[in-house]
């Protein structure tokens, strides 16, 4: 985890408001859901609650549950023996669970997670450990879990596509990231800071800033 709060452009009302929460959030051992449309900076709030926790000497993991194809996200998580299916390293793996011990675990996307996973992953939050695919010992973990979402949960579990009981694990502490429409002031400063990273040399005027600050920004900050 690399980033800070103080990597968070930005000083409108809200924006300043939900890093305050944010780093409130950091102090304590519990489960965030980090609630934001794409492209608002969710993983980035991950790494600063990650980096301003007691864990922050320890391993930040990140994964996209969206992004791994679902035959392979178990064996990601929760790693697995030597033989345990066809291709796997004679040597087995450990999987994200494990390598995030002591540390912060950020699971992105969590809402496209299917549902036996779902039940895997709400025992790993109860029991705090683990069994690796194939094998037939547990693993005791240490971790945070933070998870993101652009995919509202509890439309989702009312339609039984998420189970309420991970909701209720995974929604211990809840921050809602705000689009960048909702905060058209920070339009400027957002302008500023990249030019400076990405053209030194390139002024960006203020008739460019009033421009960009009319547009509509779907795609937020990323964007």
């Amino acid at each position: 985890a690399k980033y800070t709060f103080d990597d968070i452009v930005g000083n409108s009302l809200v924006i300043r408001q939900t890093k305050q929460l944010a780093g409130k959030m950091a102090c304590s051992n519990s489960a965030v859901l980090i609630y934001g449309q794409t492209g608002t900076g969710k993983e980035l709030f991950a790494q600063s609650i990650h980096n301003a926790s007691p864990r922050r000497n320890y391993p930040f993991i990140a994964i996209n549950c969206s992004a791994i194809p679902e035959t392979l996200l178990e064996s990601e998580l929760f790693g697995y023996v030597p033989g345990a299916f066809t291709g796997a390293h004679r040597d087995g793996k450990a999987g994200l669970f494990e390598l995030a011990h002591k540390g912060t675990l950020f699971l992105d996307e969590i809402g496209e997670i299917s549902l036996p996973l779902q039940a895997k992953l709400l025992r790993v939050l109860q029991e705090r450990e683990i069994m690796r695919v194939g094998g037939d010992s547990v693993i005791p973990v240490d971790i945070r879990i933070l998870a993101a979402t652009n995919q509202n949960l509890e439309q989702l579990a009312a339609e039984r596509q998420f189970r309420e009981d991970l909701l209720y694990r995974l929604d211990v502490l809840r921050i809602n990231i705000p689009s960048l429409n909702q905060r058209r002031e920070d339009i400027s400063l957002l302008a500023d800071s990249y030019m400076k990273r990405a053209f030194p040399d390139i002024r960006i005027t203020d008739e460019a800033k009033a421009y960009l600050e009319q547009m509509d920004w779907p795609g937020n900050v990323r964007q």
